[in-house]
């Protein structure tokens, strides 16, 4: 019986963060492996991605909210190979945040055997090295454990 392939994230020089003033407190939240939403100080509702204005009700005014870092999976699905990455296995999702009431975050779902992965599937947050210092939220199935700092550091 073989090993399953687990899911990873891409390596860090493949990840480029560009910022704006709309997105650049999601990314430094995330530097600091918090994971922030932007809700509108108007009419309080929650959007993802962080956009310059409210699409309900146009507002510019936001207020920055950290969120706990739960999710669960609302859709996926898995990527084996990536150009130039022939052996990676990606798990790409879309993941409800329950602290963020209408919002939901594209990532990656790590560290785990894609078959384990559902709609549904309980999630917490954790945060992958990309390049120029930042970290990009990714997610575990709740429950699993970390890996040491070793497998956290690779490239």
């Amino acid at each position: 019986m073989s090993t399953p392939t687990l899911a990873t994230a891409l390596p860090a020089g493949a990840v480029k963060i560009a910022t704006d003033p709309s997105t650049e407190p999601f990314w430094l939240a995330a530097r600091e492996r918090r994971l922030v939403a932007p809700r509108c100080a108007d009419c309080g509702r929650f959007r993802l991605p962080p956009s310059p204005f409210c699409p309900h009700c146009q507002s510019t005014a936001v207020d920055w909210t950290e969120l706990s870092g739960r999710g669960t999976v609302y859709t996926f699905t898995v990527v084996h190979g990536f150009p130039g990455l022939p052996d990676i296995t990606l798990v790409p999702a879309v993941v409800d945040l329950p602290d963020a009431p209408g919002a939901r975050l594209v990532t990656n779902v790590i560290d785990v055997d894609p078959a384990d992965v559902s709609i549904g599937t309980a999630l917490t947050v954790d945060f992958h090295p990309v390049s120029d210092g930042w970290l990009l939220p990714v997610f575990r199935v709740a429950g699993s454990p970390v890996p040491g700092p070793a497998v956290k550091e690779r490239a």
